[in-house]
């Protein structure tokens, strides 16, 4: 069976140069296979959440905002970083829903699992599947910084496709979702998905 498996290779020192308020820089020195020991350099990160609400129309819900890093600013799906420490996953994203799009889902699945940089980041991401949407009850979030010119749209399905292989869409988490949920309705369907509590190894939560 092709399935990624659980391996931790002896670390002779480990060092954290940076630490930020969520993620930091790791350096260990780790023994390869013919013994000796190489620097491994990378970014530590507590997780990210996304979500992927599609509604009734096969539209998906999208947001867009500026990405410094890369001076762009990207359509992306809602997602945040898991920075409440054995927070669950999905209530997390529920909250970023809520936040980023002031919406709410009446269903939730386990749509795909994936590392952003498995070389020079532990960064760990989990894509929720919601259906059922409608807009969210109480306050607005108060948002700030870069969150204050957050754009929404949404955007049928398959145009969401088409501009991935284009090259005209760049963001990981929105183009892992689309392809993931364009595969799985070619095959067995939302039904198919894992539940929303399923385990998640990467990042272990509690109930």
């Amino acid at each position: 069976m092709v399935k990624d498996v659980a391996e931790e290779w002896e670390v002779r020192s480990a060092e954290r140069p940076f630490q930020g308020r969520l993620t930091g820089v790791s350096s260990d020195e780790v023994r390869m296979p013919d013994g000796s020991y190489a620097r491994r350099d990378y970014q530590t990160h507590p997780g990210s959440v996304a979500v992927l609400a599609l509604d009734e129309e096969r539209r998906v819900l999208l947001v867009r905002q500026y990405r410094h890093p890369v001076r762009q600013r990207l359509w992306e799906l809602p997602a945040g970083v898991l920075d409440v420490p054995g927070e669950n996953p999905l209530h997390a994203a529920q909250r970023e829903l809520f936040e980023e799009a002031y919406c709410k889902a009446g269903h939730w699945r386990v749509l795909v699992d994936f590392y952003t940089s498995p070389g020079g980041s532990d960064e760990a991401v989990r894509i929720f599947l919601a259906t059922e949407l409608g807009e969210a009850e109480g306050e607005r979030f108060d948002a700030h910084g870069e969150e204050l010119e957050i754009e929404t749209a949404r955007v049928p399905l398959a145009e969401l496709v088409e501009l991935v292989l284009a090259g005209e869409l760049h963001n990981p988490t929105l183009v892992s979702g689309v392809l993931a949920l364009s595969a799985a309705l070619a095959g067995a369907g939302p039904d198919g998905l894992r539940p929303a509590d399923a385990p998640w190894p990467a990042r272990p939560f509690g109930a």
